[in-house]
């Protein structure tokens, strides 16, 4: 099979107003979409759209039939057929088709967490998509804050050097990742495609300047029921750990006195994202 295991490091780095960083380990799992099936069956511990230590429920991810808040005016509206598809990775081939890449025949890597025993947070999961060729074309970073609201990226453009693919691209933000940055920032992609070993960096840039770095980077395991097992021993309840850390680290971030906003003081700057927070969902209409 083509799933795997990341065992990665997370490191955090902010440059402005006042410097804080910090590090953690976690592990990711880089599911093929194609697999899923074969997974749910042949992996104890893992359930395909059921309860279980790991469980995966499609519904968690690209909600692309649902309604979006706040479309830019330069955002392709795709037409209501495209949006019906219940599988994951036809949602995916339907969000590239209205992009104008064709994935038909392709396949996709998903890098992301699953539910822990029944719990899910994601900051990012990563899409990395092939064409029928096996040639990587596109990636998608989708992005979650605390709010559980949802805002895919796709990077489409791509730079090969030594015979690896990395996906570059600096796209504006608009979107509440944290209090401590706003949300017209810029991201800046650079995800290297997964083999054995994952590299992915986002950055933000305010006005040129770059203001906060992180980075997940780890070698590949493979994907099997003891490593899941083991996976739950030594990292017990990582989702829960995650969105702790979050929290804490906001609260150091307070005590350093740096600037922070309210969600809702920016509602309009904030588009083109799926489940708005109750905050900002009638500051403009969901489409």
């Amino acid at each position: 099979m083509r799933s795997q295991i990341y065992e990665c490091q997370v490191r955090h780095a902010r440059f402005a107003p006042k410097a804080h960083a910090f590090a953690y380990r976690i592990f990711m799992f880089a599911l093929d979409l194609d697999e899923l099936e074969e997974l749910h069956t042949k992996l104890p511990f893992f359930s395909l759209n059921r309860r279980n230590l790991y469980s995966f429920h499609e519904r968690d991810f690209l909600p692309i039939g649902e309604k979006k808040h706040g479309v830019s005016p330069d955002e392709p509206v795709p037409p209501a057929a495209k949006l019906t598809p219940s599988g994951l990775k036809e949602r995916v081939v339907a969000y590239l088709d209205t992009h104008g890449i064709d994935l038909t025949g392709g396949r996709v890597l998903l890098v992301t967490l699953p539910r822990i025993l029944g719990y899910l947070f994601n900051p990012v999961s990563f899409y990395f998509c092939y064409d029928r060729h096996g040639t990587p074309v596109a990636a998608i970073a989708e992005v979650t804050n605390t709010f559980r609201e949802m805002k895919p990226f796709l990077i489409a453009s791509s730079v090969t050097e030594t015979g690896t693919t990395t996906f570059q691209a600096r796209q504006p933000k608009h979107f509440y990742v944290s209090p401590y940055s706003d949300v017209d920032v810029a991201f800046d992609f650079k995800l290297r495609i997964p083999d054995q070993n994952l590299s992915v960096q986002i950055d933000d840039y305010t006005d040129g300047e770059r203001t906060f770095t992180s980075s997940l980077t780890g070698p590949s395991r493979a994907l099997t029921g003891g490593r899941l097992l083991w996976y739950g021993i030594k990292y017990p309840l990582l989702t829960l750990q995650i969105i702790g850390l979050i929290h804490w680290h906001a609260l150091l971030l307070w005590l350093k006195r740096i600037p922070w906003f309210a969600k809702a003081a920016r509602a309009d700057a904030q588009r083109d994202l799926y489940r708005p927070h109750e905050s900002i969902r009638h500051s403009n209409d969901a489409v």
